[in-house]
């Protein structure tokens, strides 16, 4: 039972961080119908971010719960600036073009995110920027400590104020949604955005805030997976990216809390495999699912069949 339970607690863990990162997918498909394959890069700027404040901010001598809040908003302000630009500057330009053109601008953006960061570094010092490839370890935001709990479970500071912060920014994400009229006109654009203009909503604005808003919780997911798991490297985001994809479908595509559910779902199944099964199934089960969920259920757990009319 004890054993049960640490792996529960583990996958809700992950699964947070998974369910953060679908947020950005499932937002930015609601308002453009593009899948942003470079979200997952977002993370890894954002984590990289982090370790850059941290680092100047000299976190790593005297850690403190007021620097760790300065290095995650932080981070979330960098990354948003950068979700900006992604969008104004990548996609903007190709919203008229086929969706196959902004997909495969997508791919290109994140190969440029991943191999720029592996560059040789510009700057030398304490702070080298380029990073380069080689893995760098996120300092400590706070110190370490760990409980037993439930007659054997261990618990972390790390994993738990990280989970608590990604469920606090996910309800308020949901509010942000459903009772502000920015989350309003967000809807709307994602419903018609030529209608929505015509009704005087700022479509632009709109899809540039919700970039934005995607790209800041990145950055936080990123905050939180790399304390708690400490190594960083510039392709830090590609396979979390890929498996928050894989939620965002199995939630259904386009679906907040769909995204939600599909991050927590996806979290708690890789925990028991890798737990009861193969560890070498680990990273298999994403895939597995995904190919499942579109052979059986392409919507999705929370998405609705919608019939096109030619």
């Amino acid at each position: 039972m004890t054993e049960f339970l640490q792996h529960l607690f583990n996958g809700l863990s992950l699964g947070t961080i998974y369910a953060l990162i679908a947020l950005g997918y499932t937002m930015v498909y609601g308002v453009l119908k593009l899948i942003n394959f470079a979200h997952g890069d977002v993370y890894m700027v954002g984590a990289f971010a982090g370790y850059y404040l941290a680092t100047g901010l000299g976190v790593t001598d005297a850690p403190s719960l007021p620097k760790a809040l300065a290095v995650t908003v932080g981070s979330m302000l960098v990354c948003g600036l950068l979700g900006y630009l992604i969008e104004r500057l990548a996609y903007r330009p190709l919203r008229s073009r086929p969706r196959l053109t902004s997909l495969i601008t997508a791919i290109g953006v994140s190969f440029l995110l991943e191999y720029g960061f592996q560059l040789r570094p510009l700057t030398s010092g304490t702070i080298e920027f380029p990073p380069g490839p080689t893995p760098r370890f996120f300092p400590s935001l706070v110190e370490y400590q760990s409980w037993t709990i439930l007659g054997g479970v261990n618990v972390s500071n790390y994993d738990l104020v990280g989970f608590l912060v990604a469920v606090g920014l996910m309800i308020a994400l949901q509010f942000i949604v459903y009772r502000t009229k920015f989350g309003t006109a967000m809807r709307a654009v994602s419903f018609d955005p030529n209608v929505a203009g015509l009704m005087g909503i700022p479509v632009n604005r709109i899809i540039s805030g919700t970039f934005v808003l995607g790209s800041m919780l990145a950055a936080a997911a990123g905050i939180i997976n790399g304390v708690s798991r400490y190594k960083i490297d510039p392709l830090f985001g590609l396979m979390p990216g890929l498996k928050a994809f894989v939620a965002a479908v199995l939630g259904g595509i386009g679906s907040v809390p769909g995204a939600m559910a599909g991050g927590l779902m996806l979290g708690l199944a890789e925990e028991y495999v890798a737990g009861y099964a193969l560890s070498s199934y680990r990273d298999a089960i994403a895939f597995t699912i995904l190919i499942l969920v579109l052979l059986f259920r392409p919507e999705g757990l929370f998405g609705r069949v919608t019939v096109e009319k030619v």
